[in-house]
């Protein structure tokens, strides 16, 4: 039988594979190129981390724990949450630990979605959301948000894309790819319009630790907030720990309920050994990840300077690990440019157009890596500027 295709279901037929992976595909065929496209921490995971995690083999951790993971970890996490966003959750009942963010996104998405329900997403956001929520039976909204705003997602904006079917906002802040950030008072008008449409919000904090204006703000942390909110968070970004797979759901107790009855049908649980060591992050890698997060910061500035200097406009970014230059004073658009810049000049960007339509004209560049490469990556970038400007 030549062709399968006639028994998958629709659903997964018409879902266009990640814009991402299409151009890591094109990297990895590509010799000595520096790559600004990875949206990972190039630091290993802290060794106390990862210490943590073989002592627990040893001590012969390796069997199933809860479905809603090891109790210890939900209190760390807890007590985490109510120190860093103020919000406080019961361990017993309100807290879910996730292979990931991404499986808490799947299952919250499947645990609140009826078929034809809509989704408002930021646009430019990551991309799984919107295929996370077709794969829900859901639809994706795309909600504009613009460089002139600072990519900060707008009430008003937000409100005209609402309808009797809109149902649950994902937030994503600080943002991948755009490295925006959201205040306190732009959450205030946000949780008016999210309650006045009386929808539940998905709260994607997983870069929260990494915001470098002031403190990163949670909207569970506004008045009739937390239980409109699931705030989901993870270790992979602050410490450096993406292959661990390691996340977690606060919210309240009946969607909680709800998100760990497929989480348990689908999962058991999470490794023990990854939550050994998210464990052992929670209590004791406060130090090496500031040291971490310092370190982003230089480079963010270094690589803001550098498109400065190469005459490539960029707002700038305030969160996450990402610059995302504007590249409409070229004559190509976003697939074009990262194409001809890799293939030219050996450095890999990713298509703004990866992550929503509204991204076209612009492309996402990671500063999580080597001051070197860093420097390298401006200089090849300027050349190919000058040649097609």
């Amino acid at each position: 039988m030549s062709d399968m295709n006639r028994y998958l279901s629709e659903v997964v037929r018409t879902i266009p594979p990640s814009g991402i992976r299409k151009f890591f595909d094109l990297v990895s065929q590509t010799e000595g190129v520096i790559s600004l496209g990875v949206g990972e921490p190039d630091f290993v995971t802290p060794w106390h981390i990862r210490e943590a995690s073989w002592y627990s083999l040893e001590k012969g951790y390796t069997m199933y724990t809860s479905n809603s993971g090891l109790m210890e970890l939900r209190e760390e996490v807890a007590a985490y949450e109510k120190r860093k966003v103020g919000v406080e959750y019961n361990p017993d009942g309100e807290i879910l630990i996730t292979v990931g963010v991404s499986e808490a996104v799947d299952i919250a998405l499947r645990a609140l979605i009826e078929p034809g329900d809509e989704v408002l997403i930021p646009d430019p956001s990551y991309v799984s959301y919107a295929p996370g929520a077709r794969l829900a039976f859901g639809q994706a909204v795309p909600v504009p948000t613009y460089d002139q705003d600072e990519y900060r997602l707008r009430a008003d904006v937000l409100e005209s894309c609402i309808t009797p079917k809109s149902k649950v906002l994902i937030l994503t802040f600080p943002s991948n790819p755009t490295g925006a950030i959201m205040q306190k008072d732009d959450l205030a008008a946000i949780a008016a319009v999210v309650k006045k449409h009386d929808l539940i919000v998905i709260s994607d904090e997983i870069y929260g630790e990494l915001t470098y204006y002031g403190q990163h703000a949670s909207i569970a942390a506004l008045p009739e907030m937390r239980d409109r909110t699931i705030l989901m968070n993870g270790f992979s970004k602050a410490y450096a720990m993406t292959g661990w797979r390691i996340g977690y759901a606060c919210g309240h107790r009946d969607i909680i309920a709800a998100m760990t009855k497929i989480h348990q049908y689908t999962i058991m649980c999470a490794p023990i050994m990854a939550q050994k060591a998210a464990l052992e992050a929670l209590r004791n890698g406060e130090e090496q990840m500031r040291k971490m997060v310092e370190n982003y910061n230089h480079r963010r500035k270094l690589l803001l300077n550098g498109f400065e200097e190469i005459g490539l406009d960029c707002f700038e970014p305030r969160g996450a690990f990402y610059c995302f230059p504007s590249i409409k004073s070229t004559p190509f658009n976003s697939e074009e440019f990262c194409e001809r810049l890799l293939q030219e000049e050996k450095v890999a960007a990713v298509p703004g157009n990866a992550f929503g339509s509204n991204g076209e004209g612009f492309i996402r560049c990671c500063y999580a890596a080597s001051v070197k490469d860093l420097e390298e990556a401006i200089i090849r970038m300027g050349n190919f500027l000058n040649r097609h400007r």
